[in-house]
């Protein structure tokens, strides 16, 4: 590796570690929320058209962002943790401007969302037990 691709590594190692800290710091408390936070956090696929069991989807968006958070740390499944919590991510963004909220309410979520969509093109890098798994 040169020089350059050496520090492009390590670039996306910081990205990983660090948004993937971050992502299952905010995503614990959802996880162990229980069934009440479960259903709140899904009901959010309301604003996709999908009306039905909300606390399967509440839960799904809890492990994502915990488990997927630990994955992207650990450069484990990465593309797949990063398209999931992208799509997390673009549920939120929705949710936000559904009920009227502003551009700069979504905002975060839309930045993360661009974040994970990135990652997900990526990958883990070569610091990753993606890239020593081949």
């Amino acid at each position: 590796f040169s020089f350059m691709e050496k520090f492009s590594a390590l670039g996306n190692l910081v990205l990983r570690v660090g948004i993937g800290a971050m992502i299952a710091f905010h995503g614990y408390p959802k996880f162990i929320g229980g069934v009440e936070k479960w259903e709140q956090l899904g009901s959010a696929m309301s604003n996709l058209g999908v009306d039905y069991v909300p606390v399967f989807w509440g839960f799904c968006a809890a492990v994502v962002e915990f488990f997927g958070g630990i994955a992207l740390i650990l450069g484990l499944f990465s593309r797949l943790s990063a398209f999931l919590l992208c799509f997390n991510m673009v549920v939120a963004a929705t949710m936000h401007l559904s009920q009227g909220d502003s551009l700069s309410d979504a905002s975060h979520a839309i930045e993360l969302g661009i974040v994970f969509f990135a990652l997900f093109i990526l990958g883990a890098g070569r610091y990753s037990i993606d890239h020593k798994l081949g």
